[in-house]
């Protein structure tokens, strides 16, 4: 399955997550300051662009978020339903604050990175990593539109995060989930990472390496389409 909601913990609306694994002891991303000489705080990541068809044929965009998405982010969170919301949130959230809206548009592309998929001028689903200060982990977390889940949305959004963040010195992603959210404890299981997990009332802590080399390519989905 292939809903991509994700849930992130009352403390803080963008650093909703999903799920994790134990770091790998010979993970060796490049070193910080490398890191930093390599990618530029605040300079926008256009190698990330991608396009790409999905099974129903539709042309679809990834991108980096802009800090001009600040409408179209508004108008996708208010297209959500509940249960999307609460499954990203842990409560009721109907409506971003100008400071949110501003927050989670307005990345430095490093130790924060956000990621959107467009049809059109519409934005469809959203991605991000934020990095813990001063570590190699950060959280993860995904909101996928209810007329485009279960489209490998989610897969594609994790997929493109954690190369980007390997490649920006984070060598970890943790989340958190309601354990409810079956969809998206399939989605991490089935991203050829593995996890480790602990349940606490009733959410899921997840943290996984994201060292390419541990990786299981047999439990990945297959790629959709990437257009030329």
């Amino acid at each position: 399955m292939d809903d991509d909601r994700g849930g992130a913990s009352r403390r803080t609306p963008l650093a909703a997550s999903e799920i994790a694994v134990t770091p790998v002891t010979n993970a060796k991303p490049p070193p910080r300051s490398e890191t930093h000489e390599r990618f530029v705080p605040g300079h926008y990541p256009s190698e990330l662009e991608e396009e790409f068809e999905v099974s129903t044929g539709a042309s679809l965009r990834l991108r980096p978020i802009r800090g001009d998405d600040d409408e179209r982010l508004v108008a996708f969170h208010q297209r959500l339903s509940f249960d999307s919301i609460y499954r990203r949130y842990f409560y009721e959230h109907p409506r971003l604050s100008h400071d949110e809206v501003r927050h989670l548009t307005q990345v430095d592309y490093v130790d924060r990175l956000a990621l959107v998929i467009e049809d059109g001028e519409e934005l469809v689903a959203v991605g991000r990593y934020d990095r813990s200060p001063n570590t190699t982990t950060a959280e993860v977390a995904f909101v996928v539109r209810d007329d485009y889940q279960h489209l490998g949305l989610g897969h594609r959004l994790l997929d493109t995060l954690t190369n980007a963040a390997w490649a920006r010195g984070i060598t970890t992603f943790s989340a958190e989930t309601l354990y409810t959210n079956r969809d998206m404890m399939s989605l991490f299981r089935h991203s050829g990472h593995t996890l480790t997990t602990s349940v606490s009332r009733g959410e899921i802590s997840v943290r996984f390496s994201i060292d390419p080399a541990e990786r299981d390519e047999s439990l990945a989905p297959p790629k959709t389409v990437s257009s030329d």
